[in-house]
């Protein structure tokens, strides 16, 4: 199932995709889920499913725009340096542990929206990843368990500004300017996806492919994050886990390719589908 938070004119609203067609379940189901969020904490995906059994499409996906997969979360957690090419273009090591940052939602946009390049800078990098959004919450969860509590998967965009993210050792302002991230198109749900099971990840700039990765290809693997975030924080239903970029990255390349208004930026994930942003100049 493919799951997305979208807007219309009328408002917000969060539904299942299904080929071109957008199924509104605020309008079905809203009286008892507010939101994706609250949709995934009660793990209410079989009365989804039921919910839109013989009604028509309410939407096309041209009809709506859709929103960050979840655009409340409790927390966003961004793994760094999670790719032995990423480690090595960067000159960094491999950490024992994974690293960790936070992003915010407000730096956060859905598919085919702008991600938008900051006036301060011009060293606007990509970084496409895979997100983990998680489900069941919990404290201190064993990796064994660990599959238990994702309820689904989505592409992300690290959108990075560079020379901020380098201003000292901490990373958060490069990585939180407004709307410089992208998060989508859907969430497709854990049942389609098997635990442990091989994803492709492919970044294309104006078509131009510039980073690939599977997920074996991971230092630490999905239930290790779940497990070293969950030992420090309680998780929460609709908290999202950005796994980490492979190597390829703009700000290493010779010479460095960062993205500039026109772009075209798509993050390609195999069992997913793809998330594409054009990038523009912040207003």
């Amino acid at each position: 199932m493919k799951l997305v938070s979208f807007s219309t004119p009328q408002g917000s609203s969060f539904g299942i995709v299904r080929d071109n067609a957008v199924f509104d379940l605020g309008k079905r189901i809203g009286a008892r889920f507010a939101d994706l969020k609250a949709l995934i904490a009660a793990d209410a995906f079989g009365e989804a499913a039921q919910a839109i059994e013989g009604v028509a499409a309410d939407y096309t996906l041209s009809d709506v725009t859709l929103l960050p997969v979840i655009p409340n979360p409790e927390q966003i957690f961004c793994v760094g340096l999670n790719y032995a090419e990423h480690v090595r273009e960067t000159n960094r090591e491999t950490t024992e542990q994974p690293v960790i940052f936070m992003r915010l939602p407000a730096s956060q946009v859905g598919h085919r929206q702008p991600m938008l390049r900051p006036p301060e800078s011009l060293q606007f990098d990509y970084e496409g990843e895979i997100a983990v959004i998680v489900g069941r919450g919990g404290r201190r969860i064993a990796e064994a368990d660990a599959w238990h509590h994702i309820a689904g998967y989505a592409c992300y965009n690290d959108g990075s500004v560079r020379d901020w993210q380098r201003h000292t050792t901490q990373w958060g302002p490069g990585k939180n300017f407004y709307r410089t991230g992208a998060f989508g198109p859907w969430m497709v749900t854990r049942d389609e996806i098997a635990p442990n099971a091989l994803m492709t990840l492919v970044t294309r700039l104006n078509g131009r492919e510039v980073q690939r990765a599977t997920t074996e290809m991971l230092i630490h693997g999905i239930a290790k994050q779940i497990a070293y975030l969950s030992t420090f924080t309680p998780l929460f239903p609709g908290d999202v886990i950005v796994t980490g970029t492979p190597g390829g990255v703009g700000a290493k390349r010779n010479p460095p390719l960062f993205m500039k208004p026109g772009d075209v930026v798509e993050v390609e994930v195999d069992r997913i589908g793809v998330l594409s942003n054009p990038i523009a100049d912040e207003a």
